[in-house]
């Protein structure tokens, strides 16, 4: 029998004992939920990811897509089998407006039940993953009629989405895209420039592809300043094929069931106006652009973050049950050469790298949720202020939530691979794809090195550091439960605490000398402190709700915590140390030396 595709039962600690996210029921927005309707969405979850998702995850990483002479693109069936099950499911109009044919989950509930997909196939989920942050843009800044015309059929499954934002010359720099719209008299815009790395950019799982572009309309300012946002399909009502080509795929070590393109727009190739450019519709106001896609941007951050956590628990999972059947050594004692071999789970060095993992993924998991629950928190919450204060502490765990789980939950499918030994590295185990999926994940929605700039560069330091010191605030009251318990948790507070401390006297000191490239020059350090201390605050969260509790899953999320805090949190103060003494070695490194 394969392992589980994820822990249902983490779930429900983290969901409901935790997070309490039935108490949402109670809110107009949720009033027709309850646990019920939210265990039967982890229901049909489970079993969809294991029966659709799951059967053919080797077979898409094994069968590439193709382009065809033609233009076209071949998967394997499969794929569209799994996406109309999914789309049949309602589960791409899940979190949305009863109106809009959604069942209004809230956004904690969906991203558990998305997480049963990631874990099961990366790839294919990769498509509604799209499809559902681009609804959710044009929801917020679209027409009535993009609404209606557009996301309503990518709600139904019929059409999917993408983001297309970067260009072969341009990379993360978004200032510096050439892709350009001008109006074209009649309300559109003509789109020509290329566009590359386009996850799902084009393929014939659906009947429409709606690609949100960045581009520079005539008369915007320079750089970032200038780029508006277009709703390009690849059919315009009525049929016509628009002018969106797809010149090559892309073949990524990962994810190889995701269509990865480059599209040229406005080439001529189907020009069905008989003028240059695709036929774009703009989306909210002209120059606008960047600030409306970092809805879309941002919701896909923390989707990726729980998208490298799945993968890091699916993982963690398979290597625990191998740990635990296969058979290799013997106890560690007299010397017994006729002794039978123990399961390498009883060796202490495998339980390490278990527990590594243990501790990576299930203290991630913790995090996506709780940044998912802030969403709905931001959208339903009683008064202004709870809803101001919720999206405050949202930007500045994004960057976190993005980058901690893609840095550390693919350490733990390194692990996995680890714990399998010989058969870890070979392609008949599903540990060596999840590392090779997940690699990606570093890279998805801004690399370390940009999430690190902006956390420190803006969230940490905007409108007097206001979101900081809310976090920090919010961590302190933490403490102060877990200081008022006995034994090991009030230990644990006290030394969190002394990290807790440093993380805001580091920041100021980063910023005191008033040098914008000596503060940002160590930012990925800084990154992965903060991100640190976040995680070890979100353990000490799970603690004070195990409290006293007994049984194998309440040991189990001591025995994570306990290795966190030993093995994990130590490490942050040579961080802060280099940190600190603001160090200049990267910023000295002359190009020529290397």
């Amino acid at each position: 029998m394969p392992a589980p595709i994820l822990s249902r039962r983490d779930l429900e600690f983290l969901l409901y004992e935790w997070l309490d996210v039935t108490a949402l029921c109670a809110r107009e927005r949720f009033a027709e939920h309850s646990r019920e309707t939210f265990d039967a969405v982890l229901d049909l979850s489970a079993d969809l990811a294991a029966a659709r998702f799951r059967s053919h995850n080797k077979k898409s990483d094994a069968t590439e897509p193709v382009m065809h002479p033609d233009g076209t693109v071949v998967l394997i069936d499969d794929i569209k089998k799994a996406l109309d099950d999914f789309a049949a499911a309602g589960m791409i109009a899940g979190q949305f407006d009863e109106d809009l044919g959604g069942s209004q989950l809230p956004v904690t509930i969906a991203r558990a039940s998305l997480a049963w997909f990631q874990a099961a196939n990366a790839a294919t989920t990769s498509y509604p993953f799209l499809t559902i942050a681009n609804a959710n843009l044009l929801v917020e800044y679209g027409t009535e009629e993009q609404i209606e015309t557009y996301v309503r059929p990518m709600l139904a499954g019929r059409y999917s989405g993408t983001m297309c934002l970067s260009e072969p010359q341009a990379g993360s720099s978004l200032a510096d895209i050439t892709t350009t719209a001008r109006p074209a008299g009649d309300g559109t815009y003509r789109v020509t420039g290329t566009k590359m790395w386009i996850s799902g950019g084009d393929h014939e799982l659906t009947e429409n592809i709606v690609h949100l572009v960045l581009a520079k309309i005539p008369g915007g300012g320079p750089g970032v300043e200038g780029i508006s946002l277009l709703l390009v399909p690849k059919y315009l009502p009525g049929g016509a094929r628009n002018d969106v080509a797809l010149v090559g795929l892309n073949h990524k070590m990962g994810n190889r069931g995701t269509t990865n393109t480059l599209l040229n727009f406005g080439e001529g190739r189907y020009s069905p106006t008989g003028e240059p450019g695709a036929v774009g519709y703009l989306v909210g106001r002209e120059h606008r652009g960047l600030s409306y896609m970092f809805h879309m941007m941002n919701e896909a951050r923390i989707g990726v973050g729980a998208l490298a956590t799945a993968l890091g628990y699916t993982g963690y999972l398979q290597s625990v049950d191998y740990a635990r059947t296969r058979t290799q050594g013997r106890a560690l004692g007299p010397r017994n050469p006729g002794a039978a071999p123990v399961a390498l789970i009883e060796h202490a060095d495998v339980k390490r790298m278990l527990l590594a993992q243990k501790s990576y993924v299930q203290g991630a998991l913790a995090l996506v949720l709780y940044c998912s629950q802030l969403v709905d928190e931001q959208k339903t919450a009683a008064d202004p202020e709870s809803a101001a204060r919720a999206q405050l502490l949202l930007e500045v765990l994004t960057p976190i939530a993005k980058s901690w789980p893609s840095q550390w939950c693919l350490l733990a499918n390194s692990l996995a691979i680890q714990v399998h030994g010989g058969y870890g590295y070979t392609r008949e185990y599903d540990v060596e794809q999840f590392y090779r999926d997940n690699r990606l994940n570093p890279i998805h929605e801004g690399t370390h090195g940009i999430q690190g700039l902006d956390l420190l560069g803006r969230k940490v330091v905007a409108n007097d550091s206001a979101g900081l010191k809310l976090l920090l605030g919010i961590m302190a009251e933490t403490l102060d439960q877990a200081r008022a318990r006995s034994g090991e948790i009030a230990g644990y507070a006290k030394e969190l605490q002394a990290f807790v401390d440093r993380l805001g006297e580091v920041t100021a000191t980063l910023w005191s000398d008033g040098d914008p490239a000596l503060a940002l020059a160590n930012s990925s350090v800084y990154l992965e402190a903060a991100g640190h201390v976040v995680i070890a605050w979100i353990w000490l969260e799970q603690l004070l709700v195990v409290g006293d509790r007994r049984g194998d899953f309440y040991n189990g999320k001591r025995i994570a915590a306990q290795y966190f805090f030993a093995h994990e949190l130590p490490t942050v103060a040579p961080r802060f140390d280099l940190l600190a003494g603001l160090d200049r070695t990267t910023l000295d490194a002359h190009p020529d030396w290397f």
